[in-house]
C-alpha cells in the first residue's frame, strides 16, 4: 500500500494509490493527522479507500514529500552500514571514529522536506562539500515506548526515502552533526510512504543512488549495523516516539567523501534516490 501527498488547489491532499497510478483522496488534513489517527480507526479509512474510483492519475499531479513538514526533527543514524563507516573515517578520523560500539544517534532539522523534482538549495555561501546520502526512513505509527526488539516491527506504519543532505565542512568543523545536516532544505523526502505489510521484516530492498546518471550508492537495507527493532528498543527506553516520528537508518558507502579526491555537489548536479519498492526520489542542486 502506497500513501502521497499531492499538491491539489494550492494545498497538500494525502492520497492513497489505489490502483496502479490511480490515487484516491483520503479524509485527513496532512500525512501527520493521518499518522496521529487510532491504528484501528486508521486501517477502517485505508481499507474503505482502497475500494474508491482512483479519481486521480498519478502521472498527472504534482508529488510532495509525503510528510512536507515532519512534527519534530528527524531522527538519524549515523556510519549505520560498515562500508560508510570505514570510508567515513578515512575521510576525517577526528570526526567520524567512535571508540565504542554504539549506535550514533543525532538529530537533523527538517522544518520543511523538499518532494521529488524539488531543489536542493545547496547553500553555497556556507557549504564547500555539499554531499548526498540515500537512507531508508522508518515512520511510527504508534507512540512508542519501552518497545522490546520482539514488538518493534508493531509500531512501524511504513517506510519513505529520505536523502540526508550534509555539508561535510559544517558537519567536521563544529565537531557536531545538527548544523551541518539541518540547513533549509537538506531533507528531500518521497515519493510516497510504503506500509510496512509490503516488505518483510527487516526490509531487504536494494538502495542506490545516482548523480547525473553515475552510479555512487548501492547496498541492500538489511545490511544495517544495528537493526531497526534494536533502535527502536533502544530509544524508547526512557523516550517516547510519538506517531509519525521519522527514522532515517543510515546511508550506505559511496558518499561524495568517500571517494578520492571526493566527489561532492555542484549547483545542477541531479541526485537520484531510488530505494526498490518505494520509488524514486530526484532533485536537482540549486545554486
Amino acid at each position: 500500500m502506497k500513501l502521497y501527498t499531492i499538491a491539489w488547489q494550492n494545498r497538500p491532499l494525502v492520497c492513497l494509490e489505489n490502483r496502479p497510478g490511480r490515487l484516491t483522496p483520503l479524509p485527513y488534513e496532512t500525512m501527520n493527522h493521518l499518522l496521529a489517527d487510532r491504528p484501528d480507526h486508521r486501517a477502517g479509512v485505508l481499507e474503505k479507500a482502497g475500494k474508491g474510483s482512483g479519481e486521480f492519475a498519478l502521472a498527472e499531479v504534482q508529488v510532495l514529500a509525503p510528510i512536507p513538514h515532519p512534527r519534530q526533527d528527524v531522527i538519524c543514524l549515523g556510519m549505520n552500514y560498515q562500508k560508510h563507516k570505514t570510508e567515513a573515517e578515512r575521510f576525517d578520523a577526528a570526526a567520524f571514529t567512535r571508540e565504542k560500539a554504539q549506535a550514533v544517534y543525532f538529530s537533523k532539522r527538517a522544518t520543511h522536506c523538499p518532494g521529488p523534482g524539488a531543489p536542493i538549495p545547496g547553500h553555497f555561501d556556507l557549504v564547500d562539500s555539499l554531499d548526498y546520502e540515500t537512507e531508508l526512513a522508518v515512520i511510527l505509527g504508534r507512540d512508542a515506548k519501552n518497545v522490546t526488539e520482539a514488538e518493534a516491527f508493531d509500531y512501524v506504519f511504513g517506510y519513505t526515502i529520505v536523502n540526508d543532505v550534509s555539508a561535510r565542512n559544517l558537519q567536521t568543523g563544529h565537531k557536531q552533526w545538527y548544523f551541518g545536516k539541518g540547513l533549509d532544505g537538506f531533507t528531500p523526502m518521497g515519493p510516497c510512504i510504503v506500509t510496512k505489510e509490503a516488505f518483510p521484516q527487516p526490509p531487504a530492498q536494494a538502495i542506490r543512488t545516482w548523480v547525473n546518471g553515475q552510479l555512487r550508492q548501492e547496498a541492500v537495507t538489511d545490511q544495517l549495523i544495528f537493526s531497526i527493532p534494536h533502535i527502536l528498543r533502544e530509544l524508547s527506553q526512557g523516550m517516547t516516539l510519538q506517531a509519525g516520528t521519522i527514522i532515517a537508518t543510515g546511508t550506505p558507502a559511496g558518499v561524495g567523501m568517500g571517494f578520492d579526491p571526493p566527489r561532492f555537489l555542484r549547483a545542477g548536479d541531479v541526485v537520484r534516490c531510488e530505494i526498490e519498492g518505494i520509488g524514486v526520489l530526484e532533485n536537482t542542486v540549486e545554486g
